[in-house]
C-alpha cells in the first residue's frame, strides 16, 4: 500500500508559499488589522500632554531604558506603537508632531495603513530573518524596483543589501578599495558624516564620534561648497581653487586614492546644498585621475526636488558606487558593471527581514508613482519647503532678538534658513550649540520632535514625512516651535 504526499495534490507551478501569501484568509485578516489600525490612528488629531496617570508608569520605563543603555536617552521618546501621519503618541499619553521622522527613517509617518499591510504580509515568512546564504525572493524584489529607478539617470547596474547605512558605506568602501588596490587613501568632504563603524567614524569629520578609536584609515578632506565664499570670490576662482586644492592631495600621494565620497547634501554636516558646477569640476579631475566616484545619498535620499540627488544636480553619469538607506527600510550599495566587486567580497549572515523588504519596496513604488505631485520646482515637497521658510521668517520678525547673524568660523554671513525640499533647517541663537541643543528639548517638551545639525554654527534641522504632511499644519508645528524657543531664551 502506497502512501500518498500530503502536496501530491499541489499544482506543479504553485509552491506552498504562494498559496499561503495569495490565501483570502490571509488578506481578510490583514484587512481586518489595518482597519482596526485606521480607525484607533484617525483619533489622534493634535497634539496633548502628557497623561499624569501614566507620568509614573513612564519614568519607570524611562529608568529601565536608561538601566539597559548605561546612560538616559537623549530625548524622554518612547512610543505607544500608534501615530497619525505626522503626529506620534508616546507611552505616556502626549502627542507630538514628528517632524525628524527617526533622523528620515519614517517619510510616510506613523501608522501608514499601506505600509502596515504590506509588513504584514512580509511578518508571515517561514524565518524572520533573511541573509545571503538564504534568503527569499523579497530583498531581490526590493533591489529591482531601486535599480529600476536608479538606472533612469545612471550607470549603476547593480544592488546590494545590507542591515544599516553604515554597513553600506563599509561595503562601498570594500568595493572601491578592491577596484582600486592597492590604494588606501579616500577623499571626503568637511563635515561630512558616514555613520558609526570603526572605519565609517574615522571617515566621518567629527572628532567627538572616534574619541579613543585607533586610527587606521587614511582619509583627506575637501572643503564642501560654500555658497557665501563663492559668491564672495567669484565662482570661477572658487572652483579653482578647490580643483587645485584636489590636485595637491592627488599629487602629495599618486595612486593611492581609492575614491572621493560625495554627499551631494550633506546631512549631520549641516543640510548644507551642493552645487553641480562645483561637484563636476571635483569629478572630473577623479575621472581623470582615476578615482572611484561614490555618492552617499542615505540622508538625502528621495527628499530633494528629484528622487535621487545626482538628478537634481545632473552628475548620474559621473557615479561609480552609490549608497542609500534610512527611507528605503533596508539598506543597499549600488555599483556599476566596472565596480561590480568579485566573489566573496561582500557577505554576512544577514541582510534584512520580509516586512523590510516588502515596505521598503513599497515605498519606493509610492514615491515613483506620486513623482508628479512630489517632484519638481512645483511638486508638493518644494511647496513645503517654501511653507516651512516662510514660517521662519515669520517666526524672526516677532522676535528678531532670537535671530542674531549667523556667521561662520571665517567670518562669512550665512542665511538663518536653509536646505532643500524635506530637509529643512534654521538657525537660531547665532549657532549656538549649548542653545540650541536646550531649544530642541524645550520644544519636544512643548509639543514638536525635532533635532540639531551643523559642526559650527549648529543648525535646528527637520526632516518632516512631507507626503502625509497637511501643509496647512506648519503654523500648528511652529506654534510649538516658538513656545519652546520662548523658555530658551
Amino acid at each position: 500500500m502506497t502512501t500518498s504526499s500530503p502536496t501530491a495534490s499541489l499544482s506543479p507551478s504553485v509552491t506552498l508559499g504562494q498559496q499561503l501569501r495569495s490565501s483570502p484568509a490571509v488578506h481578510a485578516a490583514i484587512k481586518t488589522i489595518v482597519d482596526q489600525v485606521r480607525s484607533t490612528s484617525a483619533q489622534i488629531t493634535d497634539v496633548r500632554p502628557p497623561n499624569a496617570g501614566l507620568k509614573e508608569s513612564y519614568d519607570t520605563l524611562m529608568k529601565r531604558a536608561a538601566d539597559v543603555r548605561g546612560r538616559g536617552l537623549l530625548y524622554p521618546y518612547i512610543g505607544s506603537g500608534v501615530g497619525n501621519g505626522a503626529l506620534v503618541e508616546l507611552l505616556d499619553g502626549s502627542v507630538k508632531w514628528d517632524m525628524i521622522a527617526g533622523i528620515g527613517v519614517h517619510f510616510f509617518g506613523h501608522s501608514e495603513p499601506d505600509l502596515i499591510a504590506e509588513s504584514l504580509l512580509g511578518s508571515i515568512d517561514d524565518t524572520v530573518k533573511h541573509g545571503n546564504l538564504q534568503t527569499n525572493f523579497d530583498a531581490f524584489e526590493f533591489s529591482e524596483a531601486l535599480l529600476a529607478e536608479a538606472r533612469k539617470h545612471s550607470r549603476l547596474k547593480y544592488s546590494y543589501v545590507s542591515t544599516g547605512g553604515a554597513m553600506a558605506n563599509e561595503n562601498a568602501l570594500k568595493v572601491c578599495f578592491q577596484k582600486h588596490a592597492p590604494a588606501s587613501r579616500v577623499i571626503a568632504f568637511k563635515d561630512c558624516f558616514m555613520g558609526r563603524s570603526i572605519t565609517m567614524c574615522q571617515i566621518g569629520d567629527t572628532a567627538d564620534y572616534r574619541q579613543g578609536v585607533p586610527l587606521s584609515t587614511l582619509v583627506d578632506y575637501m572643503p564642501f561648497y560654500d555658497e557665501s565664499q563663492a559668491r564672495a570670490m567669484g565662482m570661477k576662482r572658487y572652483i579653482d581653487l578647490s580643483v587645485w586644492h584636489l590636485n595637491q592631495y592627488i599629487d602629495r600621494y599618486p595612486g593611492q586614492h581609492a575614491c572621493f565620497i560625495f554627499e551631494l547634501c550633506q546631512g549631520e554636516g549641516g543640510f548644507n546644498v551642493g552645487n553641480r558646477d562645483y561637484f563636476k569640476a571635483l569629478m572630473d579631475v577623479c575621472r581623470a585621475r582615476k578615482i572611484a566616484i561614490w555618492d552617499d545619498e542615505i540622508q538625502t535620499w528621495g527628499r530633494t526636488p528629484r528622487m535621487f540627488a545626482y538628478e537634481l544636480f545632473d552628475l548620474g553619469e559621473y557615479v561609480d558606487v552609490f549608497c542609500v538607506g534610512k527611507m528605503t527600510q533596508a539598506c543597499a550599495t549600488l555599483f556599476t558593471e566596472e565596480y561590480n566587486p568579485k566573489p566573496g567580497l561582500l557577505s554576512g549572515t544577514f541582510t534584512g527581514e520580509g516586512p523590510t523588504f516588502r515596505v521598503g519596496r513599497r515605498i519606493i513604488e509610492k514615491l515613483r508613482d506620486g513623482a508628479s505631485t512630489f517632484y519638481g520646482e512645483n511638486g508638493s515637497f518644494a511647496k513645503h519647503h517654501a511653507a516651512f521658510r516662510e514660517q521662519v521668517k515669520s517666526l524672526a520678525a516677532r522676535h528678531p532678538e532670537w535671530f542674531p547673524k549667523v556667521t561662520d568660523a571665517l567670518g562669512y554671513e550665512h542665511e538663518i534658513c536653509g536646505g532643500i525640499g524635506g530637509m529643512m533647517k534654521f538657525t537660531p541663537y547665532g549657532g549656538s550649540k549649548d542653545k540650541i541643543g536646550k531649544a530642541c528639548k524645550a520644544i519636544f517638551d512643548e509639543g514638536a520632535v525635532i533635532f540639531s545639525c551643523g559642526h559650527g554654527p549648529y543648525h535646528i534641522r527637520m526632516l518632516p514625512p512631507l507626503p502625509v504632511f497637511n501643509i496647512a499644519d506648519w503654523p500648528r508645528v511652529f506654534a510649538c516651535i516658538e513656545r519652546g524657543m520662548a523658555k530658551v531664551v
